[in-house]
């Protein structure tokens, strides 16, 4: 995932726990200013739960998610999950959708969007956890799930990151459609 050409690239940011509750506050506007204080630029948000698309030349996602979780942490008082994607990791997960005919209700399609690729998930816990109408795959570092019956009442939904081993990050299909269209990578 580096570049170092120097050329600028396209990153999708997924901050995690921001925004819940009251807890974990952070603005949109406030968090546009902090990635440009990075030297992030074409910085653009999406809703209130930590979604972004900015441009940055010669990094990695990795060394991006650091520099961006300090700066919160430093700016805010807390350090929220960072995961950063570059737009061809976004337009893969899209392309890759193993569920197209749930694309129609997006809201009960998500995409988990993991810290990295499992070594030893567990596929049959996660199996026998789901319900009758609820269906997934796990494709490399993002974990698929269609829950017609709503995310809130998914058993498989709430244990898939203990289950997958992993830290993840989901957001439903519209969210990932939106932030393709802010990355330019329209679906």
């Amino acid at each position: 995932m580096s570049d170092k050409t120097g050329e600028m690239r396209t990153w999708v940011l997924l901050l995690r726990g921001i925004n819940v509750g009251g807890k974990n506050v952070l603005r949109m506007k406030e968090l546009v200013r902090d990635l440009t204080a990075l030297d992030l630029v074409q910085v653009k948000t999406y809703i209130q739960s930590g979604n972004a698309v900015f441009q940055a030349s010669g990094t990695s996602s990795t060394a991006l998610g650091e520099r961006i979780g300090s700066r919160i942490e430093a700016r805010h008082g807390f350090k929220p999950r960072v995961l950063v994607l570059s737009a061809d990791d976004l337009r893969s997960a899209i392309d890759r959708n193993p569920f197209p005919e749930a694309e129609a209700e997006p809201k009960t399609l998500h995409l988990f969007f993991l810290e990295s690729e499992p070594a030893t998930p567990d596929m049959a816990t996660l199996t026998s956890v789901r319900s009758s109408t609820e269906q997934f795959q796990l494709d490399g570092g993002v974990f698929y799930l269609h829950t017609p019956d709503g995310l809130g009442r998914s058993k498989l939904a709430s244990n898939a990151e203990r289950l997958l081993g992993v830290s993840a990050t989901a957001r439903n299909w519209r969210t990932v459609v939106k932030l393709a269209d802010l990355a330019e990578i329209s679906p």
